[in-house]
This record gives C-alpha cells, sequence and structure tokens, in this order.
C-alpha cells in the first residue's frame, strides 16, 4: 500500500492554471499533489553570445525553491551569494529538455527564459518544473505567433516529465516525498508526448533492479506523460 492510498499506477491529482501572472509572456500554476510550481517565460529579444547571428533561438531556464516550499525554512541562495549543485543541475535539465521540443530555426534569434518557482514541495519538483515550464513557453510562443513576430510554429512536441520508482518493492508512478524518500530506486523520465525520450535519471537508492522492472518504470512513465500531455493540452487550449 502507498502512503497516499494510490494505486502503483496512479498518477497525483494535476491541475494547471495559466495567466497567473500579469506581465510575463506566458505563465502558469502547475500543481501535481501537493507539489506547486509557478511557471513564467519571458520574451527578450537577445540570445547568448555563443550562438550571435547564427539564426537560431535559445530556450532557457532558471529554477529554485522558496524558503518556505519545504518542512523547515530554508535560506535564499542570493543570500549564500551562489547557486547550490542541485539548483544547477535541475534548471540545466529543464533548459534542455524544453529545448528539445522546439525549432530553434523557427523562434528566430530569439531568448526566451522559463523561470520555475517551487511554491511548496512534495516530492517531483523537477517534473513538475518542466511539464510547467512547456505551458509557459507554449503561451509565450503563441504570443509571437499572434503579433506575426512568429510565422511557423516553433512548438515540435510538448515534453512533459514525470517520476517513477521502486517503493516496498513495487515499481511505482510519481512519487511523492514519503515515497521518494524512502524508494529503494528512484527516476526521472522526461519525454515528448510522440513518446520519444529526452532523459531518462535512474538511481539505485537502496536496492539495484532489474532490466525488467526497468521495463516497468518505463511503461509507468509513458501513462503519466500521457496524461500529463492531456493536461497540458487542455490548458493552452482552454
Amino acid at each position: 500500500m502507498r502512503p497516499s492510498g494510490r494505486d502503483l499506477s496512479e498518477m497525483r491529482p494535476v491541475s494547471i492554471e495559466t495567466g497567473v501572472t500579469k506581465h510575463a509572456e506566458g505563465s502558469c500554476l502547475i500543481k501535481v499533489g501537493d507539489t506547486h510550481v509557478l511557471c513564467t517565460a519571458t520574451i527578450e529579444d537577445r540570445v547568448p553570445p555563443f550562438i550571435k547571428g547564427s539564426g537560431l533561438g535559445w530556450v532557457t531556464a532558471e529554477y529554485g525553491m522558496l524558503p518556505r516550499s519545504t518542512t523547515s525554512r530554508m535560506r535564499r541562495e542570493a543570500t549564500a551569494g551562489k547557486q547550490g549543485g542541485r539548483t544547477v543541475e535541475i534548471q540545466r535539465l529543464i533548459g534542455r529538455s524544453l529545448r528539445a521540443g522546439i525549432d530553434r530555426v523557427a523562434l528566430g534569434e530569439r531568448q526566451i527564459t522559463v523561470d520555475c518557482d517551487v511554491i511548496q514541495a512534495d516530492g517531483g519538483t523537477r517534473c513538475a518544473s518542466i511539464t510547467g515550464g512547456w505551458v509557459a513557453l507554449r503561451l509565450a510562443v503563441q504570443k509571437l505567433m499572434k503579433v506575426g513576430d512568429v510565422i511557423s510554429d516553433p512548438m515540435t512536441d510538448p515534453v512533459a516529465a514525470v517520476s517513477c520508482g521502486i517503493y516496498a518493492g513495487q515499481p511505482v508512478l510519481d512519487l511523492d516525498y514519503p515515497e521518494d524518500s524512502d524508494a529503494g530506486v528512484d527516476g526521472n523520465f522526461i519525454m515528448t508526448a510522440s513518446g520519444q525520450l529526452i532523459e531518462v535519471q535512474m538511481s539505485a537508492e537502496g536496492a539495484t533492479f532489474s532490466r525488467s522492472q526497468m521495463d516497468q518504470l518505463m511503461d509507468l512513465a509513458d501513462k503519466g506523460v500521457r496524461e500529463l500531455v492531456e493536461a497540458q493540452n487542455a490548458a493552452v487550449n482552454a
């Protein structure tokens, strides 16, 4: 039995509310169970120096957790003077995941920055950030297309992410914090709507896992991503 009482292949409730901030070109508040992330997308008419003049666009991301997003207050990284290794790793993951679903030639020489701020954490914050980040990015691109700044839709395929793992000896979908903190195996699966893999992060936390179990986790991830893509499409088409 999972601590939440969910079935092994059952996602937490997912909701995505769009247009939650006034100034960002694209924004949403994604809730995956008790994990809540505010995602905003900002369009700038510039690109990093390493692609300047190439005609290619760029999508990047920043990620952060608010001080009381967890059970005890954490110090703001700004006050420490630098980002932690986990933060840097996650925001790079978000950026390259979102870039996998966009045609940078069609985007044109501009940059879209997706900011993901965790308001409340209960496991799977990076997965929620990628899933919500795609919605914010989609909304920003729609604005570019509406005013004619982009002619051909650069969004090639929705991108979403979900966690899976081995908990109490059983493959489970969408780990919350009690499961994540006690899982024998923990993984994050980033995929496109068409089922293409972007990245898989798997690690044995307390026990090794078999090829058969990996296949089971892949099947669970595929199911979870399909459900998340449905939520994404419903949000951007509302």
